[in-house]
């Protein structure tokens, strides 16, 4: 008996193990970074995923929620631009944020998905009046630490 208890634990053990570095594995495939509070929108909260593909382009996720309207800010604007920063290429625009009321609630909420080539460094959003830009205005309403 004693025996057939040390196969069990011994086999229990090693599927731990191999779960444990599957996990691992798993979580060390995707970085996730909050922004910081925002001194324009201090309620806005945010977090930005990015993701390495087997293209070995970049897969960027970005949430945004408690976000203020752009047309309600102190300097009224039209829509949220996404920016990232690189060390290959520098600034640019990777999108508009898409912004969305949910249904019994006043929150509105912000996402954008895209992909890209570069490696990014910190993503920040600005307000702006077009999102075809390809310089970011000085009104930044969210950002990450440099990454």
């Amino acid at each position: 008996m004693k025996t057939i208890k040390i196969v069990k634990i011994g086999s229990q053990f090693k599927t731990s193990i191999s779960i444990l570095v599957i996990f691992i594995l798993l979580s060390a495939c995707s970085k996730k970074i909050n922004f910081a509070t925002s001194t324009i929108v201090p309620a806005a909260e945010g977090v930005v995923k990015i993701k390495k593909d087997y293209n070995n382009n970049r897969s960027i996720s970005i949430k945004i929620k408690n976000l203020a309207e752009p047309e309600r800010l102190q300097i009224t604007k039209s829509v949220y631009v996404v920016w990232m920063v690189t060390e290959e290429s520098g600034i640019k625009n990777i999108g508009q944020l898409t912004s969305s009321k949910k249904i019994f609630s006043s929150l509105l909420e912000g996402k954008l998905k895209t992909v890209t080539p570069f490696t990014p460094t910190r993503v920040f959003i600005t307000a702006e009046l077009i999102s075809d830009i390809s310089i970011p205005g000085s009104y930044i309403i969210l950002e990450t630490k440099t990454f």
